[in-house]
């Protein structure tokens, strides 16, 4: 299988890169030349006796690629001194621009792809967020504050700066196309614990979607759409989570008019780092059978059995069954005492 690469693309192309390294290095040869040919008197040709513009050329070369073959040498001082004091570092500086040419184009990038192909074959259990806009970024922050190593999680997009902002993180980028069957498959998306998509246009993430759940039936999609009419297409798609901020933002309005701390609240739970927040979990083997109000982890608020929710007042609440999924608030970040 091939494997595309997570790396960030650096600001300058690589030929132009290769292109200033050779004008550089042949910079530091024309400078060699033209001293050795203005002082040239200060050669001696142990060959025929002379010195023309084709030997000062072939003895910079060999004294510079220290071949030093002998049938040219230098012999006044003068032509000593600069061979000794000019001609050598820049022996010195040609060196160390081929190695570190070989090492930025062959070496390191040869490392570099085996190092991320072999993080690519082992990804499992991770996080694939499609898009590291400002909601997108939120997202990583806020799982990485819930505990997900950055290291679990990849972040796509197609902006260098966004994947540069992402890979200080510590996540792994891939600078490509979400919506594409082979970028998602180099991210071993069948293998991924979730997925968040924030592509910034609603059309653009619905189309995310559709591709993940072609490729992984299985996996968990949550996604941002901005338009009301788009939160049923997103489902049709294949969303396990649609979430509206507009609508999310409105419901914060209203509550705020009913209340000063309704809002409050609400933000409190959303995030990590207050007093409060959500949990989600499955219930645990001695806890079957009980009642909602009898958990003692924190407080539920709701149970899902299968897809069907179930509140706290609802007779089905009473006792809870094997394989449900508890909802709960249980004390933020900020309270828990070490």
């Amino acid at each position: 299988m091939q494997y595309a690469t997570l790396q960030r693309r650096a600001d300058t192309p690589v030929w132009v890169s290769i292109g200033w390294r050779v004008l550089f290095v042949l910079l530091l040869v024309s400078i060699a030349v033209g001293v050795h040919w203005i002082d040239r008197e200060g050669l001696r040709d142990s060959y025929d006796g002379e010195i023309s513009l084709i030997d000062v050329i072939y003895f910079t070369m060999i004294s510079i690629t220290t071949t030093g073959y002998g049938d040219i040498a230098p012999v006044s001082e003068r032509a000593r001194l600069f061979d000794a004091l000019i001609v050598t570092p820049i022996r010195v500086f040609v060196v160390l621009i081929f190695l570190g040419t070989t090492y930025n184009f062959v070496i390191k990038r040869t490392w570099d792809k085996w190092r991320m192909k072999l993080l690519q074959r082992n990804l499992h259990n991770h996080v694939v967020v499609c898009g590291f806009g400002t909601s997108g970024s939120e997202a990583v922050h806020e799982l990485i504050a819930r505990g997900t190593k950055p290291g679990d999680i990849v972040v796509i997009d197609r902006s260098p700066a966004a994947l540069e902002a992402a890979e200080a993180l510590g996540c792994l980028v891939l600078e490509a196309d979400a919506s594409r069957d082979a970028t998602l498959m180099d991210v071993e998306i069948t293998r991924a614990r979730a997925v968040i998509v924030s592509a910034g246009r609603d059309d653009t993430s619905i189309l995310i979607v559709l591709t993940v759940r072609h490729l992984a039936a299985e996996v968990p999609i949550s996604v941002i759409v901005r338009a009301e009419d788009n939160e049923v297409l997103a489902k049709q798609a294949g969303a396990t989570t649609v979430i509206n901020p507009v609508s999310f933002a409105g419901l914060l309005l209203a509550g705020s008019a009913h209340g000063p701390h309704i809002t409050d609240y609400m933000v409190d739970l959303a995030a990590t780092g207050g007093r409060v927040k959500l949990a989600e979990r499955t219930v645990e083997p001695h806890e079957i059978g009980k009642p909602m109000s009898a958990i003692e982890t924190g407080v539920v608020v709701r149970i899902y059995r299968g897809e069907t929710p179930i509140g706290f007042w609802e007779p089905e609440a009473r006792a809870l069954q094997a394989g449900d999924t508890i909802v709960e608030i249980i004390p933020g970040d900020a309270m828990r005492v070490e």
